[in-house]
């Protein structure tokens, strides 16, 4: 059973498929391997045993009689605990949240339900999901599974860890600022922060609605893929969501990358990043080398400005979200996140109207500037070591804007233009702790992404590299 859990997503489906495995079986090895993961790393709020085993029981019957839901058909799952489900409260991370059931299910629950996924519990998450780290005063901080002093990256931190741990097969995740990311990367797990718009947002807790998506993370990129498969496509509950077709990321996976143009930016990215982060990101260009890819230099816009912009819009959009609560309840929030809030109501409406006209202006230039050269630029996640809990444990004090801003460094201008980008791990750091380089793209080009990222995993045995103590 522990060979079982170490499968991915896509491996174990195809498994249930043949009926060379239970659904129940399958269930129930998850369910205490979460145990055992929470126990260590905090990284489930809630885990729902008899509804899952429930549902494992009818998708085994369904197996039986030759009925398969979907591609994910008896997998289980678990999720961000932002994403709503009917009838159900929400933690939200918060204080706040878990006092009001929802009165609808988020449309990715629905769609992952219509897939024959098997949902079995809701995953920590920062407060709000306004936080990079993983720290969270109301549930505990969570852990990273390879070493428990360590952060998990925020603020899908229960989907990097859990999926790490082998305690979860695939999971949701949100990325305003670098949410989906950042875990993947310092939790050795793939992550898809899709183009803003391709996949709905209806029944999922809002932080930024410029600029939230919502995304993958999974112990693959295939999987990445499958999930993207499923949740991708116009809904009429987000008018924000987009209608163009969706098209097929798993066929387009294993077509070869030979002669696609690999962008390496010559500034920003890699201004002043640690070696130890610099040479296994250098390092995985090396594979695509090996596989065709032609390797260019690319001379980026001045992307500060959009960084800034980014976290202007951020700011602004969670403290008019927030205002009411934030105004009859302030003692309710962390002392980081009330402070992030009170300092996103000082920003102006100027600042603000200001930072979104620049996006359209900043799109162009990436797609004229950079994109005119390449089919994906190539670039590492976070520029430093990973730090431990305690030396980003900063509350709402000074160093807090830079330890933030140093975090979200790297992320957020994929945010600000709305374009794709996948976070994939390349490696270790010389403390063990995992490492991955991400790849951006043109606005829908996740397939591209997806197609890169799976041919570097064919090539390289990262992404099956377990924690210590893990089954």
């Amino acid at each position: 059973m522990s060979d079982l859990l170490a499968a991915s997503a896509a491996e174990l489906a195809r498994l249930l498929r043949a009926r060379k495995v239970s659904a129940r079986e399958v269930m129930q090895a998850t369910l205490a391997a979460a145990a055992r993961a929470h126990e260590r790393l905090n990284c489930f709020v809630r885990t729902d045993a008899d509804e899952a085993l429930a549902a494992a029981d009818r998708a085994d019957r369904c197996l039986a009689r030759g009925a398969v839901a979907g591609p994910l058909h008896g997998v289980p799952m678990a999720h961000k605990d932002m994403f709503y489900r009917e009838g159900v409260p929400s933690s939200l991370g918060s204080k706040i949240g878990p006092e009001r059931p929802a009165p609808s299910t988020a449309t990715v629950l629905k769609r992952l339900d219509a897939a024959g996924a098997i949902q079995f519990g809701v995953l920590h998450m920062n407060e709000f999901a306004y936080g990079p780290t993983g720290h969270n005063d109301h549930l505990g901080h969570c852990r990273n599974a390879w070493n428990p002093a360590y952060i998990t990256g925020g603020s899908s931190s229960g989907s990097g860890t859990s999926l790490a741990a082998r305690a979860n097969f695939a999971a949701l995740g949100s990325d305003t600022g670098g949410s989906i990311r950042l875990p993947a990367h310092f939790c050795g797990v793939a992550g898809l922060k899709p183009t803003w718009g391709r996949v709905s947002r209806a029944g999922a807790m809002p932080l930024s609605f410029s600029l939230d998506t919502v995304g993958p993370l999974a112990r693959t990129v295939e999987d990445c893929a499958l999930m993207l498969q499923v949740i991708a496509g116009q809904d009429p509950l987000d008018a924000t969501s987009s209608p163009l077709p969706v098209p097929d990321y798993l066929l387009g996976l294993e077509r070869q990358v030979r002669g696609l143009r690999l962008g390496v930016p010559s500034r920003y990215f890699y201004d002043a990043v640690d070696p130890v982060i610099e040479k296994p990101v250098r390092e995985s260009l090396a594979v695509f080398t090996a596989l065709g890819c032609q390797i260019v230099e690319v001379e980026l816009p001045d992307i500060e400005p959009w960084n800034h912009a980014a976290s202007t819009i951020i700011m602004a959009e969670a403290a008019a979200l927030h205002a009411n609560w934030l105004r009859e309840r302030p003692q309710d929030y962390s002392e980081q996140v009330r402070a992030r809030l009170e300092l996103g109501a000082c920003v102006t409406a100027v600042q603000y109207i200001n930072a979104l006209r620049l996006r359209d202006r900043a799109l162009r230039m990436w797609l004229d500037a950079v994109m005119s050269k390449v089919d994906a630029v190539h670039a590492p996640v976070v520029s430093f070591p990973t730090p431990t809990i305690a030396e980003t444990d900063v509350g709402g004090g000074a160093r807090m804007s830079e330890v933030l801003a140093r975090m979200t460094r790297l992320m957020r201008p994929a945010n600000f233009l709305g374009v794709p980008s996948l976070a994939v791990p390349c490696g270790f750091q010389p403390n063990g702790l995992p490492c991955a380089f991400q790849l951006i793209g043109r606005p829908f080009g996740e397939a591209l992404l997806l197609r890169l990222g799976h041919a570097y995993q064919r090539e390289t045995g990262w992404h099956r590299r377990l924690p210590a103590g893990t089954p």
